[in-house]
């Protein structure tokens, strides 16, 4: 059924129009990963690379991005990756007000059928939606719970290409995505366990036999 959800969403965002965006993309990028992920990456929006083949992360950044999953542990095959906007801003500027409203449905949709334990942010664009004015500077690497959900902000994998000096700081940051992901399941398992000591199942009603 998620995977449908998620299906029907890339479809939309395929032929979408809802903003100025559409006119200069090549392909839409919806995001890929499997509909059970238990983290979701959400970047701020496709670069040249990703809009020729319609997928996220697959250049420089994205290469960078598999290294960084790869020394927490995880693989790309086991992880949801998106963006804020699903068509590339031309010329890689600044996703625009009106392009992040516009992709905005899209990414709460997907958000809502894969029900993450973490959402990872990658850049500040994608950060604001969590923590609108906090710095990334101060926050980066750093769970915080938003609406029952474990929130880590991060320093965009490009961030550390173009800034070799916060290379050490994605790194850590990283390294400590596993304990976030520990903390996410044990919250939601404690909440699963308060939630039926609220809300027993119903017993079963006994059967009762008919003697002809």
């Amino acid at each position: 059924m998620e995977a449908e959800v998620l299906a029907e969403i890339a479809r939309e965002v395929s032929v979408c129009t809802r903003c100025k965006l559409h006119h200069s993309r090549k392909r839409a990028v919806p995001g890929e990963g499997p509909a059970n992920a238990q983290i979701m990456f959400s970047g701020e929006g496709p670069g040249f690379y990703e809009n020729e083949q319609g997928r996220p992360f697959v250049g420089q950044a994205g290469k960078f991005l598999d290294e960084l999953l790869q020394r927490a542990g995880l693989k790309r095959s086991e992880v949801f990756i998106t963006n804020v906007v699903k068509c590339r801003p031309p010329g890689n500027r600044d996703p625009e007000l009106d392009e992040l409203q516009a992709c905005g449905a899209y990414l709460e949709r997907q958000i809502a059928a894969i029900n993450p334990l973490v959402i990872v942010t990658l850049g500040r664009f994608s950060m604001a939606r969590y923590f609108p004015t906090a710095r990334i500077s101060a926050v980066h690497g750093r769970p915080g719970w938003v609406g029952g959900r474990l929130v880590v902000p991060m320093f965009h994998p490009a961030a550390a290409l173009h800034q070799p000096s916060l290379k050490e700081a994605v790194l850590q940051d990283f390294s400590r995505l596993p304990a976030a992901l520990e903390h996410a399941r044990q919250a939601r398992e404690k909440q699963r366990i308060e939630e039926e000591k609220k809300n027993p199942p119903k017993s079963q009603q006994p059967i009762q036999y008919t003697l002809f």
